[in-house]
């Protein structure tokens, strides 16, 4: 997938794999996804497990930036806010596929943070993005 975006890769650091170091936005209209968690369109969050989850999530955050008139390949940044940490480590064979069908093989800056809990009890995940559409 290209991106109209200039993928950073810093000398120095060690090499990137599943993310980039920086991103330089191309010019366009900026735009701030709210947190998306695995909830289905009833509110409720849909699957038990760390992939179940993230497949809704990540499908949410593309309907979310498409109804603003982006797509994935205009994601700048991704923020994953995980409650469980060892679960996501132990799924990162399933979630790699699952990243690329939604997102293809475009990786903005991307950063894993670990967290208490979050607003719905239920979640294990939750996923925050950023982009700029050209325009």
């Amino acid at each position: 997938m290209s991106t109209p975006h200039r993928v950073v890769t810093a000398p120095g650091l060690a090499p990137p794999s599943g993310f980039a170091h920086a991103v330089v936005a191309a010019p366009g209209t900026a735009v701030y996804l709210g947190g998306q968690t695995a909830q289905g369109p009833d509110g409720v969050i849909v699957g038990s497990t760390v992939p179940e989850q993230f497949d809704v999530a990540a499908g949410n955050v593309v309907t979310a930036l498409a109804a603003a008139g982006g797509s994935p390949e205009h994601l700048v940044s991704l923020l994953f806010y995980v409650t469980d940490l060892a679960a996501y480590r132990a799924s990162l064979a399933d979630l790699g596929p699952l990243y690329r069908k939604h997102f293809g093989r475009h990786y903005p800056a991307i950063a894993l943070l670990g967290v208490a809990e979050l607003f719905d009890p239920e979640a294990k995940l939750e996923l925050v993005g950023t982009a700029v559409v050209p325009g």
